[in-house]
């Protein structure tokens, strides 16, 4: 027998004591099983370990970690939106640093009894979907079948590629009192949550490297190789380099961030369904350089929702003629359209006998037990038990989606009604045993705390047959006392730890299926609707940056925070800041100033600075795939030096903190400058910051037009120093800012990156590029615009156009910036008709679901 260890502090008096960090101890939950401590209080030998590794860490430099941790967390945009939650899409995801760890032996007993159930099931829909012998034979009802939502008849008899329906499935475990394993449910239509694994796994990695490295814990990233290889070999054309791509439903989705990371991780384009299209019987991508074909869609979208044409008619997530695409055998589809037909808890009472008549075997990994309501002497023992068990909707998907209610907890009215409702639609219910779940230490305020938890484990096929995830996404309530283990209810989520046979096992290095790929320089898998959030983040960060420098500029001149001469140059700054906001009526510069910069810190106002980077932050979520981590972390700095701004703070304080947004928005810009293959994506984020700075060249100098004698050189400081331009024009002309040269430095001189010819130019060269992308033999609207811009420029007559009338006004050049504005708002139009598509704006509150929530 396996000697079992003490906790490092061996007084039992009801929990566990363990110094350093855990010095307030850990209560064990009576009458549950626990995963860390026995029932008898000695800790299990798999944890002596960790533990032992945890009590050597002083509280400080445990806290200390994981606030390193929980950084990591929201530097890398890790999310999970709750539906219920305020914070919405930015809720960041919840992670406890003691992972769930599971011995080697205990391990391949799962894993052995999960690839027999995803064998099992896949061989049901095999015959769900083809002969239907199981419901001849009577082995399954009918009413079960054809009435579940998820059953898609319009895939009845369409062949599947080498006869696998699930290519990825899910199953969520929980441990009963006696220590045994139960399937609680099983996902077989787009799990969700092997991102999440992975990046658990990277957090705590970093975070607990030295105690992790006392361990032989099974790494996870081969099995994604094995996932990758499956889907690799699925292509109907074996090509050498397939194209697949991974469908999400889009920024709403509660898992988004998880869609991103596996498309980015795995090599996939992130793909909506407006960036598809099917032509011919083909599935094809929508890019900038035209149709290219796709082989394998990995979905994450439920398949009632992906064809709009054959299957639900109100979907607007779905591709019109994918299901004759999929029945034509052009595209591959992981998992197979319908398979969302198993997640019905309701098929778990059958699955013992389906397992002794399709594989010849006893069913190993056991489902809780299961009362479907549809029949009619289960029903009556659910009716007569109702305090005892969890009521459950039968069909996960659609629009019969409810929460469990736990029959203990209803009034004798309470349960009447339901009694009577199960009654008038007995196969739209199921009703289930309430395990005991068991429970694991979760590190709050310094303390190791009980919670009840749910392992979601994971099973890919490959080569023939299944491999498993030696890991998992362990989920744990919120409360110790929790009934439900669900994210959308505030639970949270651990890393699974699966200790490997050997402690000194030797890494086997990972020998890839896939041939060799052909050399190539530049992508083109870029979709006009990627592209245009591109083109949006690349504008909004400028505006960002041309906002502050305004309203820095503005405030420097203020109260504490006023220099030498800020009286005199203060009203020019105001009359910059017109392009933000109207001066407010009736108060003199410096309340005017205040006002305006309250007004654009205050989330309300759309045109703000707080609006505008809450934009900047919401299209890098959009094409984050398309973004490094590098990249997203500097969004996050950005919304972070806006979020420490205090309006209420002096002048001088709140310059100081504008300064930091404009130090987060150079770091944007200059990780993309140097950072950025010079591809699609990068020529549409520069292209979007060329235009709006050149609309902020022409706003500011169109503000400057007051009378040649009004303001003179402190109108033009403010001007230079809101251009960052001051330090040119000084080396350049060694004297005071004199309005000609001035403009000439704003306006023509294309030397200098912020004047206007600067933008025209660059722009000229990004339409020229895409031209050449397209093979045109002649000029495109666009390519005209920016010529006749860059000449206008090129020729424009600086000492006439800054030469003042008669009354001191400047009428030519104000028309002259008034015909380049416009010629600048149509190319933006036009570029907006020539490259980019919008698509109906799919609200999480519409009557159409983006995907089921994480349960």
């Amino acid at each position: 027998m396996e000697r079992r260890q003490r906790p490092p502090d061996d007084t039992l008096t009801g929990q566990e004591s363990f110094p350093g960090a855990f010095s307030l101890g850990y209560p064990v939950v009576r009458g549950h099983w626990d995963e860390m401590v026995e029932g008898d209080g000695l800790l299990r030998s798999h944890w002596t370990t960790f533990i032992k590794g945890l009590s050597d860490l002083p509280t400080s430099e445990m806290a200390s970690r994981w606030d390193r941790g929980q950084r990591l967390i929201r530097e890398n945009g890790v999310t999970y939106n709750v539906y219920r939650d305020p914070r919405g899409l930015d809720r960041p995801w919840q992670l406890d640093p003691v992972p769930m760890i599971l011995p080697a032996q205990e391990w391949r007993v799962i894993e052995q009894g999960l690839i027999q159930r995803v064998t099992l099931l896949n061989q049901i829909l095999a015959d769900l979907y083809g002969d239907r012998s199981l419901l001849g034979d009577g082995l399954l009802p009918p009413a079960l079948v054809f009435g579940h939502p998820g059953f898609l008849r319009p895939l009845h008899n369409v062949p599947q590629a080498g006869g696998v329906h699930l290519h990825f499935y899910a199953a969520d475990l929980a441990r009963s009192p006696d220590g045994q394993w139960w399937v609680m449910s099983d996902r077989c239509e787009a799990p969700s949550g092997a991102g999440y694994a992975l990046e658990n796994r990277t957090i705590i990695a970093r975070s607990l490297p030295d105690i992790m490295r006392r361990q032989p814990v099974e790494p996870l990233t081969p099995f994604f190789q094995k996932l990758r290889e499956t889907l690799f070999s699925l292509s109907p054309r074996h090509r050498e380099t397939p194209r697949i791509v991974l469908l999400t439903p889009g920024p709403y989705n509660e898992s988004f961030f998880e869609h991103a990371y596996l498309a980015r991780f795995l090599g996939y384009t992130l793909v909506e369904a407006e960036d598809l299209t099917v032509r011919d019987d083909h599935v094809y991508l929508k890019t900038l350089d035209g149709l290219q074909p796709v082989d394998v869609i990995l979905r994450r979208t439920d398949g009632a929702y992906c064809d709009p044409l054959e299957l639900r008619n109100d979907s607007t997530l779905g591709v019109a003629g994918l299901v004759q695409a999929v029945r034509r055998g052009t595209v591959v589809v992981a998992n197979s359209l319908g398979s969302g037909l198993l997640e019905s808890g309701a098929m778990a009472p059958f699955l013992p006998v389906l397992a002794r008549r399709l594989l010849n075997e006893e069913l190993k990994l056991p489902s809780v037990a299961t009362w479907w309501c549809g029949a009619e002497k289960e029903r009556g023992y659910v009716l007569a038990n109702l305090d005892r068990l969890v009521i459950k909707r039968a069909y996960l998907g659609g629009r019969t989606v409810g929460e469990p209610v736990f029959g203990d907890q209803l009034t004798t009215s309470r349960q009447a009604e339901l009694a009577a409702t199960i009654g008038r639609t007995p196969h739209a219910f199921l009703a289930q045993e309430r395990l005991r779940l068991s429970t694991a230490p979760v590190w709050t305020a310094g303390q190791l705390d009980p919670r009840p938890l749910m392992v979601r484990v994971f099973v890919a096929a490959h080569d023939g047959g299944y491999v498993a995830m030696p890991g998992g996404l362990t989920r744990i309530a919120a409360e110790r006392d929790g009934k439900i283990v669900s994210m959308q209810y505030g639970g949270g989520s651990k890393d699974t730890w699966i200790l490997a046979e050997e402690q000194n096992r030797r890494a086997i290095p990972i020998r890839s299926s896939e041939p060799p790929v052909k050399l190539v320089r530049g992508a083109h898998d870029l979709p006009s609707r990627v592209a245009d959030n591109l083109y949006w983040f690349g504008r909004y960060v400028e505006r960002t940056e041309d906002t502050t420098r305004l309203l820095r500029a503005a405030l420097s001149r203020v109260g504490n925070a006023a220099g030498f001469g800020a009286a005199a140059e203060l009203p020019a700054a105001l009359r910059l800041l017109n392009s933000l906001c109207r001066k407010p009526g009736g108060k003199d510069p410096e309340e005017a100033v205040l006002t305006i910069a309250r007004m654009s810190f205050d989330p309300a106002q759309m045109h703000g600075l707080r609006s505008t980077v809450e934009r900047v932050h919401r299209m890098a979520a959009m094409a984050r795939d398309r973004l490094s981590l590098d990249t997203w972390r500097a969004v996050n700095r950005l919304h972070d030096e806006l979020a420490q701004v205090d309006v209420s703070r002096g002048t001088e304080d709140l310059v100081t903190m504008l300064n930091g947004v404009v130090l987060a928005c150079e770091a944007l810009n200059g990780l993309a400058m140097e950072n950025m293959t010079r591809g699609l994506a990068w020529r549409f984020i520069d292209i979007g910051r060329r235009l709006e700075r050149g609309m902020h060249v022409i706003d500011i100098l169109s503000n400057s037009l007051q009378p040649a004698e009004d303001g003179g050189s402190a109108a033009l400081d403010v001007l230079l120093e809101v251009s960052d331009s001051a330090m040119t024009y000084r080396s350049r002309y060694l004297s005071a800012p004199q309005f000609s040269p001035v403009l000439d430095l704003l306006l023509a001189d294309e030397s200098n990156p912020r004047s206007l010819a600067y933008q025209y130019a660059a722009l000229d060269h990004h339409m020229e590029q895409l031209a050449a992308g397209r093979r045109a033999a002649f000029y495109g609207p666009e390519q005209r615009l920016t010529i006749w811009l860059c000449g206008a420029v090129r020729t424009a007559q600086i000492e006439i156009l800054a030469r003042p009338d008669d009354d001191g006004e400047r009428r030519n050049l104000a028309a002259f910036l008034e015909v380049l504005r416009a010629k600048l708002w149509e190319l933006s139009e036009t570029l907006t008709r020539e490259y980019f598509t919008h698509a109906v704006s799919r609200s999480p509150n519409g009557t159409v679901p983006m995907r089921e929530p994480m349960p």
